[in-house]
């Protein structure tokens, strides 16, 4: 397993209720993976804090996941987050999903927009959170 790049990891166990028909995890739970990935990582650089405070925060615009091999019970899942990209009101984000083996089961990809919930709309992506990226990430974008 790499962790190269991606400086944020979860593990979660995986849950007998999230089995579909054929008995592997059924691929609503991979986005439910990566929604607590996504979450972990806004936690770690306090964008969930501020968004609490200054009702300013992320909004996820898109979200797609590759699969690339099943997941089963019992076990546990390892989820990988990064920063790939700051644009003017948006960043994208890459998770993967490894395996108990240490396997890629899963690669997905996130689009966020930073919003204003109190004025409904966009806002340009704050320095200060960029900063924080960037510290984390450990590179300059």
């Amino acid at each position: 397993m790499t962790t190269i790049n991606f400086p944020i990891k979860l593990q979660l166990r995986i849950d007998w209720s999230e089995l579909d028909y054929f008995g592997h995890v059924n691929n609503v739970a991979f986005f439910k993976y990566v929604q607590a990935a996504r979450v972990n990582y806004w936690d770690n650089i306090c964008l969930t804090e501020s968004h609490r405070k200054t009702n300013i925060g992320p909004i996820l615009a898109s979200s797609k996941c590759d699969f690339k091999q099943p997941l089963f019970y019992p076990g546990q899942v390892t989820i990988l987050s990064r920063v790939d990209a700051i644009r003017n009101t948006s960043f994208s984000m890459s998770h993967r999903i490894i395996n108990d083996k240490g396997d890629i089961a899963a690669e997905a990809q996130d689009i966020i927009v930073m919003f204003d919930f109190t004025r409904h709309e966009k806002i340009a992506f704050p320095k200060d959170l960029k900063e924080k990226i960037e510290n984390l990430e450990n590179q300059i974008f």
